[in-house]
């Protein structure tokens, strides 16, 4: 894996969700850098993208109430355990669970395993709602993917609360999670 700056060079092949996002970014002037691999489907197997990025992944978490009528968006470390209970009664919504695939291409525009906060950009909407652990807000820098999991890229924290939240309508939600039961 080589980290590179800004979006590749050749995207004929890449997927329109993903240039996307670079347009994006390159719209709002944030420099990110960008790091291709295998697909990722996994946290344990973003640890290789971890260090090739100098940052670590972020944990995206597409979640629904039972009825199906709330979405929610969590933004959390990668390595903290996720405990259901934990976020509940900090957002008064009991019984959530995963998202189904169709919600995220409904919601996000992507697919399991691609999850990512740049795919708020596709909820016209704003339908879903932006949950950030609040030990996020620390970081200096933030890592995702770019709605593709075969790509991870890397940009400034403050680019993401102080810009492009902004820029895409959303105020989040902070929420504290310990990952204890």
């Amino acid at each position: 894996m080589k980290l590179e700056k800004g979006r590749p060079s050749y995207i004929s092949d890449r997927e329109k969700r993903e240039i996307a996002v670079y347009d994006m970014l390159d719209r709002l002037d944030i420099e990110y850098e960008r790091v291709d691999h295998e697909a990722a489907m996994t946290m344990e197997a973003c640890v290789a993208v971890d260090e090739a990025l100098g940052v670590a992944m972020c944990k995206n978490l597409f979640l629904c109430n039972r009825q199906k009528t709330d979405f929610y968006l969590l933004l959390m470390p990668g390595d903290k355990p996720f405990k259901t209970k934990e976020i509940s009664g900090q957002i008064g919504s009991a019984r959530l669970s995963f998202a189904s695939a169709e919600d995220m291409g409904k919601y996000l525009g992507v697919m399991p395993g691609s999850v990512s906060v740049m795919g708020l950009m596709n909820d016209e909407e704003r339908d879903v709602r932006l949950l950030i652990d609040k030990d996020l807000k620390d970081c200096e820098f933030f890592g995702c993917h770019p709605c593709m999991n075969t790509s991870s890229i890397k940009i400034k924290t403050a680019d993401l609360f102080d810009i492009i939240l902004p820029k895409l309508g959303y105020t989040p939600t902070y929420v504290t999670l310990k990952g204890e039961d």
